[in-house]
């Protein structure tokens, strides 16, 4: 099998690596796409780590990223804030890693502030979420970074934002705005950011409701992999809508 585009985007867990390991392949298959002058986009949704951690992470497996390769659902939320809610005060419900990355970009960081954004926070603590919630009912403006319920790893599926974000949501009544994949938000930054149209594009991914809702939403080939979440039981009784344009057991059926 041959997909020929001219922007290939590749979520990350589960579907060229699984926690530590790389999938031997897929960096085999995204070598060869250089070599051939494809233009390639790491995009995750996991924002609990800084797109300088993925870079470092993704060289040491080596994928040889660049740096204007990577892309995470916080720096969507990120441009959704500079964009859109400029000047506004942010409590972040994430690890320091993103919390970093948002003071980098000029995002304001306090206790008492005017937006909650929640992510994937392996750093939780009762007290973070609590005052999250106090500041949620108090009339703050809530949004997620992404919807992902549950994040893959090397021994299993451990809580990921979506969750964190529905215990919130169980608290105080409020549901948050997402980012990240499936929404628009992201696909208007991937063609904003690459210069390729929906049409000249693919999505690789392993989860049906973010990777390939967003090519399916956006207009992108949408390609399931199932190497990670989803498997193929799960397809049936999708509607075209949802079913997506390509399956494959994992990226080695395009070597």
């Amino acid at each position: 099998m041959k997909i020929d585009k001219k922007l290939y985007v590749f979520d990350m867990d589960g579907t060229i690596y699984l926690g530590e390991n790389a999938f031997p392949f897929a960096v085999s298959y995204i070598k060869k796409l250089r070599r051939q002058g494809r233009r390639v986009l790491f995009f995750t949704n996991n924002a609990s780590k800084s797109p300088e951690f993925y870079i470092k992470r993704l060289t040491r497996m080596g994928f040889e990223p660049r740096q204007d390769e990577l892309l995470t659902s916080g720096d969507v939320t990120v441009r959704f804030l500079k964009e859109k809610r400029a000047g506004k005060s942010v409590y972040l419900l994430g690890t320091q890693l993103l919390k970093q990355s948002f003071a980098d970009a000029g995002i304001i960081l306090s206790d008492n502030a005017d937006i909650v954004v929640s992510s994937f926070d392996t750093e939780l603590t009762y007290e973070k979420l609590e005052r999250a919630c106090t500041l949620i009912r108090g009339g703050a403006e809530y949004l997620c970074t992404h919807p992902d319920f549950n994040c893959p790893t090397e021994t299993g599926f451990i809580p990921d934002s979506g969750a964190i974000a529905a215990a919130i949501t169980a608290s105080t009544g409020v549901k948050p705005r997402f980012f990240g994949k499936p929404y628009a938000d992201t696909a208007e930054m991937i063609f904003s950011y690459t210069g390729i149209e929906a049409k000249d594009a693919c999505i690789f991914g392993d989860r049906l409701y973010t990777d390939i809702a967003l090519g399916k939403n956006s207009g992108m080939t949408a390609v399931l992999v199932l190497s990670g979440e989803t498997k193929k039981s799960e397809l049936d009784g999708l509607s075209p809508e949802q079913m997506p344009d390509i399956v494959l057991d994992s990226i080695k059926d395009l070597l």
